[in-house]
């Protein structure tokens, strides 16, 4: 009995270890499984931040890939454009241009055209006459004004040096006195004069002038100034308000202008060189040296004065349009200032002919007998609307039509003539 309990407790025993071994085996496996998963947590962390870093690396990578690519490429569309666009609708024109420039001059220095020409520019003092005294002649003294002007040596005969300004400058002139390049003045008097083109001939005695001044001045040689060209640079020389001679210079900025003043209207070369008062009957010079216009500082101001008033706007009278002209004063010729008419009135005004219906153009109240006029049936009363097909609006439109003309001319007239009550109309043709 005794042997069979012991070997019970002996295999209780053993049950007990073994349940015991087991459970301290489990109670192992579970430590180690614990074990495990912190290290593979471990192992899990490690690798986040070592493929964190691997990825900040491959970002690193490409942004410098994209800044090395794109700062070229934007370099490369700064300077030469965006290469998907059409290049030949974008790109200038340089070279080809700027490098043949025919019959063209970028004036910076003109020191040596100024010194070969200045010789032959003169400056004018017109003194006239305004008041002989208080009580008339006799009494007191004479009253003068002076003006200032320019003038260009175009000639020498066997007795006279001739230079030629602008009419305005010797206009009732009862004294003219001419200034050389070498400040001698010599006494002038006018030689011709044509006042629809505002040119005039001066004339000085060779005789009072004495041999320094002879050698020292030169006589201007004349340009096309129909071979002018807008942008073309320019020189003026001139007595600037009359304090002597002065140079500027610009560009031809227009050509054949119709610029109107004393109800003439002339073609003018348009400069932005400066034209001041006392610039008038100076020089227009070329890059050449050559004269290509007569400055004029009356048609580029306000028409009423000598003194120019208009910025970057000066005009010049071309020589080409006036040189067979100069060349027959010069030489003594008269000059026609066109055909006449033969007729003398006013304008009617435009506010009166409103208000009475009277057309408006030329009023005439006196016909010369055996004229143009006379002999084509015009009678006083009649008013000139059109001339030629133009509208009459100021006594200069009919000037201009017949400084053209020659005698023997015929023109056309549209004239309004009182019938009853009323004005009508009819066409007249005048032979001039």
């Amino acid at each position: 009995m005794e042997e069979k309990e012991n070997k019970k407790k002996n295999e209780e025993s053993k049950e007990t270890i073994n349940e015991n071994f087991k459970e301290e085996k489990e109670l192992t496996e579970e430590d180690n499984l614990d074990g495990m998963k912190d290290e593979i947590k471990k192992a899990n962390k490690i690798k986040k931040k070592s493929n964190k870093k691997i990825i900040k690396k491959i970002v690193l990578v490409i942004l410098l890939i994209i800044v090395c690519i794109s700062v070229p490429v934007t370099l490369y569309w700064i300077d030469n454009g965006n290469p998907f666009v059409n290049k030949s609708e974008l790109q200038l024109q340089y070279t080809e241009t700027s490098d043949n420039i025919p019959d063209g001059v970028y004036i910076t220095d003109v020191s040596e055209v100024v010194e070969n020409v200045m010789p032959a520019i003169v400056a004018i003092t017109n003194k006239t006459l305004i008041s002989n005294g208080w009580f008339g002649p006799g009494y007191g003294q004479n009253q003068y004004t002076e003006g200032a002007g320019s003038g260009i040596i175009v000639g020498k005969s066997d007795t006279e040096l001739l230079i030629v300004t602008n009419y305005h400058v010797v206009e009732d002139a009862s004294e003219l006195t001419v200034q050389f390049i070498n400040d001698v003045s010599v006494d002038a008097s006018v030689k011709g004069v044509s006042e629809r083109k505002d040119i005039a001939v001066i004339a000085i005695k060779l005789s009072d002038i004495n041999t320094d001044t002879l050698n020292s001045i030169k006589i201007a040689t004349m340009g096309n100034s129909d071979d002018l060209k807008v942008g073309n640079g320019v020189i003026a020389i001139g007595n600037a308000l009359g304090y002597g001679q002065s140079v500027t210079t610009g560009i031809v900025s227009a050509l054949d202008r119709k610029v109107t003043i004393d109800d003439y209207t002339n073609k003018m070369i348009q400069i932005d060189a400066a034209i001041n008062g006392g610039n008038s009957g100076g020089a227009l010079l070329n890059s050449k040296g050559e004269v290509v216009g007569i400055n004029s500082a009356k048609y580029s101001s306000n028409g009423s004065s000598g003194e120019a008033s208009i910025e970057g706007m000066g005009f010049a009278i071309p020589i080409s349009d006036v040189n067979e002209l100069i060349t027959d004063l010069i030489n003594g010729e008269e000059i026609s200032e066109g055909a006449t008419l033969g007729i003398e009135g006013y304008m009617t005004n435009q506010g009166y002919g409103v208000s009475y219906n009277v057309p408006t153009g030329f009023y005439i109240a006196g016909i010369t007998s055996g004229s143009a006029a006379d002999k084509a049936g015009l009678e006083i009363g009649n008013i000139i609307t059109e001339i030629e097909g133009e509208k009459v609006e100021s006594i200069g439109d009919i000037r201009n039509v017949l400084y053209d003309k020659k005698a023997g001319d015929e023109i056309t007239l549209k004239i309004s003539y009182v019938s009853g009550r009323e004005y009508k109309e009819k066409e007249v043709k005048v032979t001039l």
